[in-house]
């Protein structure tokens, strides 16, 4: 009976061990497993477009060379305006606006007889560097600068037989924000001022005549904003 019962312990005691085993080897298994990986963040589109309404203020200056206290003024305008942005990183973008518009140009000082002296279209777009802050949550203030190359078109003469405004190149300065409703949509406050001074020529009274528009103006703008 003793061999028995030592034979019975003997058996009794393999399992308990084997039953540890299994259970240790569990819990190493457990512990040593690759975690399941989490969700991988959504990556954005780094392009943005926005739509504005845009209000195009001139500054009234300029000159005819040769005519003392000759002054020229420009009609102001709204505009709708559309614009491409491409983010390089979350801060530094690049923006391209588009739009057209038309302004009439007027004597002032010693030549406001003359009334309007006629009319141009300008066709102006405008590429800016920008720097976005990105601490402020939906509000997303940014700054600017770039270069503006103006194209004049469509011109006539009114009180003048004729109107010649050059293409030119101009510097511009930006800010603006954009206020973000979620991932994709937001409203947008956008000014910009151009350095703008085209050279002219005109005809009036059969006399050739030229001098510098110094238009400068402001560009203030107000939208939606679209993040892809």
């Amino acid at each position: 009976m003793s061999g028995n019962w030592i034979i019975v312990g003997a058996i009794a005691t393999g399992l308990v061990i084997a039953g540890c085993g299994a259970a240790a080897a569990a819990d190493l298994a457990a512990t040593t497993a690759p975690a399941a990986p989490a969700d991988a963040p959504t990556t954005q589109s780094p392009w943005q477009i926005r739509l504005r309404a845009l209000g195009v203020i001139t500054n009234d200056s300029g000159r005819v060379d040769g005519i003392a206290g000759s002054g020229l003024s420009s009609s102001n305008s709204v505009i709708p305006e559309f614009d491409v942005s491409y983010f390089f990183t979350d801060n530094i973008a690049a923006e391209l606006i588009l739009g057209t518009t038309s302004s009439k140009i007027y004597g002032k000082g010693s030549i406001a007889g003359l009334g309007e002296v006629g009319k141009t279209w300008l066709l102006p777009p405008t590429l800016t560097l920008q720097y976005h802050f990105t601490d402020f949550g939906a509000f997303k203030p940014y700054i600017g600068a770039g270069v503006n190359y103006t194209v004049f078109y469509n011109q006539s003469g009114k009180s003048a037989e004729s109107l010649d405004v050059k293409n030119t190149f101009g510097v511009a300065l930006q800010a603006g924000f954009d206020y973000m409703f979620d991932q994709h949509w937001g409203a947008n406050l956008d000014v910009k001022k151009i350095f703008l001074r085209p050279d002219f020529d005109a005809t009036v009274g059969g006399a050739n005549v030229s001098g510098k528009a110094k238009l400068d103006p402001w560009l203030v703008g107000a939208g939606i904003t679209y993040r892809f």
